[in-house]
């Protein structure tokens, strides 16, 4: 084993020691006269040139704006498949996909075939239901004037058979009368109310067909484009069958999901915006957040309305969505001045006006190029920024701030 390497090695260690750790004492001593080295040190000069210099950073907190970013996509703000509710052949020019159309333009026409005279018929019928209701009217005024003169002969008879002056007979009989003249007017309301509902059957033959008629003429609902070409002329079109599919782009919604640990940060109504894969941006305002939960992915739906006058924003887009949150109070500081403690918590360690070291665990808020942006700090604090490693809390140090100039 040689001894020399050993040696240089115990040397350069020391050296380095002196460098790093007492580099002011080692200055001190190399500008001080030989007298003065060979001096007694003063205590208190020992103490201060043992303390480990430190650069820190006064920082104060300030507000900042806070962001949720998603990513989705862009929906349609309406979409409906416009079927046929009847079955009849096609007789208008298609429309191609693409076009322009309104509310309650002609998307497809269908063939009447025989349900104008469908109509005419149930019409009738109506006029020939109404036409009986007067003469039924009249039998039960008829019935009922019968009945009112049947009960006063009964009631006379009655009297007269009271003093005497009539015979039983004449009574029964005028007792029968009653009820003849009580079952003629049964059946004149029954006959009053069988025409009535022969009227109201009538009333729903004319509905119906005349819903038939309405059936074929199929128009747009709302105002927008054609996703498909109309039906094709001559086509058969049964109940369900698809004549187009009609979307609004203007607004659009742009759609995302948001995580359950950033929900409770969106309002409605916050601003928010979005940038497309086109490169895009598009700004609007929260109308809409889910109240329930994804049973999958455990994200709520949140959709922000877009104006798109000029339908440039496409259905089914992809986008980086932002919405606008909170602001909140935060320290900026370089990323090199964040530490672990000794439990694996991520924070930095700030000193005093004492010089006294301290630990505080942070927030990672934002991380921008100009430094991270860190919550769980006091209002104002001096962040050590060279050096943080060599210290632990509690240890006394010599702070210099990145403002002034170290002494050499």
């Amino acid at each position: 084993m040689r001894p020399i390497p050993i040696l240089t090695a115990i040397l350069v260690t020391l050296f380095l020691y002196y460098v790093v750790v007492e580099r002011e004492t080692l200055l001190a001593f190399a500008a001080a006269t030989p007298d003065e080295q060979s001096a007694t040190p003063d205590i208190d000069q020992e103490t201060a040139a043992s303390l480990l210099r430190v650069v820190a950073l006064k920082s104060e907190a300030t507000s900042i704006a806070s962001a949720v970013v998603l990513r989705g996509q862009t929906e349609a703000d309406r979409q409906v498949d416009v079927r046929a509710q009847t079955s009849a052949q096609v007789i208008s020019d298609p429309l191609s996909r693409g076009s322009v159309v309104d509310a309650g333009d002609v998307l497809c026409r269908l063939d009447p075939g025989t349900r104008e005279a469908v109509l005419a018929e149930a019409k009738a019928r109506l006029l020939e239901a109404r036409a009986k209701k007067p003469e039924t009217e009249a039998r039960l005024e008829e019935a009922l004037a019968r009945l009112d003169e049947a009960m006063i002969n009964f009631n006379a008879a009655t009297k007269l058979a009271e003093g005497g002056f009539a015979s039983e007979t004449r009574v029964a009989s005028a007792q029968a009368a009653v009820r003849s003249a009580q079952a003629g007017v049964a059946a004149a309301q029954s006959g009053l109310q069988s025409t009535q509902a022969g009227i109201e059957s009538a009333e729903a033959s004319v509905a119906a067909a005349s819903r038939e008629i309405e059936n074929l003429t199929i128009t747009a609902p709302f105002g927008g484009l054609l996703e498909s070409d109309t039906a094709e002329l001559g086509s058969l079109l049964q109940p369900g069958s698809l004549c187009a599919t009609v979307i609004r782009l203007d607004p659009i919604r742009v759609v995302g999901f948001v995580p359950e640990t950033e929900v409770g940060r969106i309002e409605l109504g916050a601003p928010g915006g979005a940038r497309l894969t086109t490169g895009q941006e598009v700004s609007g305002t929260v109308s809409f957040l889910s109240r329930s939960a994804d049973p999958e992915t455990r994200t709520f739906r949140v959709e922000i309305h877009v104006p798109n006058p000029d339908l440039t924003i496409r259905d089914g887009q992809t986008a980086e969505i932002v919405i606008g949150a909170a602001g909140t109070k935060a320290h900026l500081v370089p990323q090199s001045a964040l530490t672990l403690n000794d439990d694996g918590r991520l924070g930095v360690r700030t000193v005093d006006e004492n010089g006294i070291v301290d630990f505080f665990a942070v927030e990672l808020v934002r991380d921008t190029k100009e430094g991270v942006w860190l919550a769980g700090l006091p209002e104002t604090v001096n962040v050590i920024t060279i050096g943080q490693e060599f210290v632990v809390r509690g240890v006394k140090v010599e702070p210099v701030f990145d403002q002034e100039e170290p002494a050499q």
